[in-house]
């Protein structure tokens, strides 16, 4: 049976600030584009939070209510809810079957959750996920490591997801990017 698929999310965390971005396709099976203007990147928790998804949208709305459930029982603490959220996900029967990964941040974290029971805080920063993940992850450690003097969080999300874009026929250039940190 075909499912709705596809996307690229890409987040940073720079010179104080962090930025995630991600793209507006959405691919019915592996033939079809039936949107490109979806918004997988959004703000949760009083703006404090970003979190974007990956796989089926369907699952991805379901983990995004969940999750936000988990910052709110848990006062915002990023961590403790991230880890809630994939304890309950790997442990329920039904929620084990949903297909999606998130992305989850706040100005002090960077995390992967997944239904395994994945939580994952990368080393440098850089997080990516979806179809053209790999691609804007690459894109986004070169920019960050090399420009990262004359770019900022957000041009370094914006410019990960071009990259990407530019390669991976599952990612396309309607690009949304949200950012925290300090003024």
């Amino acid at each position: 049976m075909n499912q709705f698929h596809a996307t690229t999310i890409f987040a940073v965390q720079h010179k104080g600030k962090c930025a995630m971005a991600g793209d507006g396709q959405v691919t019915f099976g592996n033939a079809v584009v039936m949107k490109h203007t979806a918004r997988k990147v959004r703000k949760l928790f009083n703006g404090k939070v970003l979190a974007g998804f990956a796989g089926s949208v369907a699952d991805a709305f379901t983990l995004f209510e969940m999750f936000e459930s988990k910052l709110e029982e848990y006062n915002g603490n990023l961590q403790r809810a991230a880890v809630e959220l994939a304890k309950q996900w790997r442990s329920d029967k039904v929620l084990r079957r949903l297909e999606a990964m998130l992305i989850v941040m706040n100005e002090e974290s960077i995390l992967l959750v997944s239904g395994t029971g994945e939580v994952i805080e990368p080393d440098d920063g850089v997080l990516a996920i979806g179809s053209g993940g790999n691609y804007a992850l690459s894109a986004g450690r070169s920019l960050k490591r090399y420009a990262g003097e004359h770019l900022t969080a957000k041009e370094i999300a914006q410019a990960a997801l071009q990259i990407a874009a530019e390669i991976c026929v599952y990612t396309n250039e309607n690009i949304i990017v949200e950012e925290l940190g300090g003024m």
